[in-house]
């Protein structure tokens, strides 16, 4: 499974280099890149209720929730390689992803990248939404 995650993510990215972004793409990043923060930050999100996410950086990642929600999670510290692969992969036993869990950046070519200590969770509202 995490085999095909990775060749998925690679041709994603192979594509997305071949084609640029889309307009409407384009838009959705500029839309996120103006989001307001909504509330206080929060410790955990539920697993089972994350749609997909978005890698913006080496250090930011968007949670698209059911419903939605939209969490942004800063990282701790500058996860290497994070913004060049888009891809990670996380293990939780709580069925919650919490600012204490760590996410590992899955490698574009195949394998593992660095392993990267979450932040809190920010909701976050944006133009586009």
């Amino acid at each position: 499974m995490k085999a095909l995650l990775t060749g998925l993510a690679a041709a994603g990215f192979l594509a997305g280099c071949a084609q640029g972004p889309t307009p409407g793409q384009e838009a959705d990043r500029r839309a996120l890149a103006e989001a307001r923060e909504v509330g206080e930050p929060v410790d955990c999100i539920e697993v089972s209720r994350i749609g997909h996410t978005r890698v913006r950086d080496d250090r930011t990642v968007d949670f698209f929730m059911r419903g939605r929600e939209v969490y942004r999670n800063r990282l701790r510290h500058e996860c290497s390689g994070l913004g060049f692969d888009e891809s990670f992969t996380y293990r939780t036993s709580t069925g919650r992803l919490c600012s204490v869990d760590l996410i590992t950046v899955n490698r574009a070519g195949g394998g593992s990248g660095p392993t990267c200590a979450l932040g809190p969770f920010q909701r976050i509202e944006t133009a586009a939404r």
